[in-house]
């Protein structure tokens, strides 16, 4: 579960979408550390870079445990005593980690007693549905609401785009054997999954166990306890981890299924068995403002390095045409709400 993850945002959204209060109600943006490293995507899978929050404290002995900071770290968490020359060598999978083994398994165990919390942040994650056709993706991500932005207490602007998910998660620090920079990696807990993703899968149960979908940190406080090691233990940390009902999700074109593909079209809303171009939904109107917004602060491609793709969902584009062009058209201007949230 939780093989692939979006997110869009340009490194100064992304700042103020972290935005919190700390413990003199004060509105303060997270410091990012190593922010060149930072590259937004459609389409992240494991052993890729992402965007988690930590605290300060970790960085900075002295710093106040409540801090935030956020850095780029590496997907697929790397034990500090893996003795390899490089993370290539691992031979197990580290990208997630499951609540019921996270305390017995050393690999986590160890960072996990040392306060090595992080947030992984992402627009959303992807699941797949077996279908008789092959298998068809979601995109799983908070509800969001349509807000203009406000000002806050101090007169600052909140943030009012689009909702980051918020997935717990350990971290560690690897050192090379052999000396250089040390490597930053985590890996994101996993919980049974509930009932809205269980239905993706029609309530089956793999071979490989019960299904599992990330642990959500519903909400600041839920963030605030999970961060700050030096004032909340472990024991009570771990309370935090269970699935949540809070999410909603629509399909997405088969389109993301190719890891190479890493556009807009990978997060927009389709209709399953149309035939026909989509019609604008209420959604789809606020993925399509997401989508454009997201642009800013994100690399540029020129319009002959876009891929070219087919789909039974989207009217093949021109090649003059750039992706927001195409969405614009895909989206139109009226229609139903796309994305759904199951009722248990």
């Amino acid at each position: 579960m939780c093989g692939r993850t979006a997110f869009s945002l340009g490194a100064a959204n992304m700042r103020r979408a972290c935005a919190y209060r700390d413990r003199w109600g004060r509105r303060r943006e997270p410091e990012w550390f190593r922010e060149e490293r930072y590259r937004p995507s459609y389409n992240k899978g494991p052993h890729s870079s992402g965007p988690v929050l930590l605290s300060r404290r970790h960085l900075q002995q002295d710093a106040d445990s409540s801090e935030r900071v956020l850095m780029d770290m590496r997907w697929g968490l790397i034990p500090s005593w893996f003795k390899e020359d490089s993370p290539s060598k691992m031979q197990f999978k580290t990208s997630n980690c499951r609540s019921d083994t996270m305390l017995t398994k050393q690999s986590y165990k160890g960072p996990l007693l040392k306060g090595k919390r992080c947030v992984v942040l992402a627009d959303g994650f992807y699941e797949w549905q077996q279908c008789s056709g092959g298998k068809q993706p979601y995109f799983i991500y908070f509800p969001q609401s349509k807000q203009d932005p406000a000002e806050g207490e101090d007169g600052d602007e909140e943030w009012r785009g689009w909702r980051l998910l918020t997935m717990a998660g350990i971290f560690e620090c690897w050192e090379p054997p052999a000396g250089g920079e040390p490597l930053y990696t985590y890996t994101i807990i996993t919980v049974d999954a509930s009932k809205d993703v269980s239905f993706i899968h029609h309530r089956q149960v793999s071979a490989a166990g019960p299904l599992t979908m990330p642990a959500i940190l519903d909400g600041d406080e839920a963030i605030r306890k999970w961060l700050d090691f030096a004032e909340v233990p472990t024991q009570e940390a771990v309370k935090l981890i269970r699935p949540t009902e809070n999410i909603v999700f629509h399909p997405v074109s088969t389109f993301v299924n190719n890891m190479r593909n890493n556009t807009p079209e990978c997060v927009a809303p389709i209709e399953l068995g149309a035939q026909k171009e989509v019609k604008a939904t209420a959604s789809g109107k606020a993925m399509l403002s997401w989508l454009k917004n997201s642009q800013e602060g994100s690399p540029k491609k020129k319009e002959n390095d876009l891929p070219k793709w087919t789909s039974q969902f989207i009217h093949s584009p021109s090649p003059k045409k750039t992706s927001a062009g195409i969405l614009h058209q895909w989206l139109g201007k009226e229609g139903e709400p796309a994305a759904k949230k199951r009722k248990a």
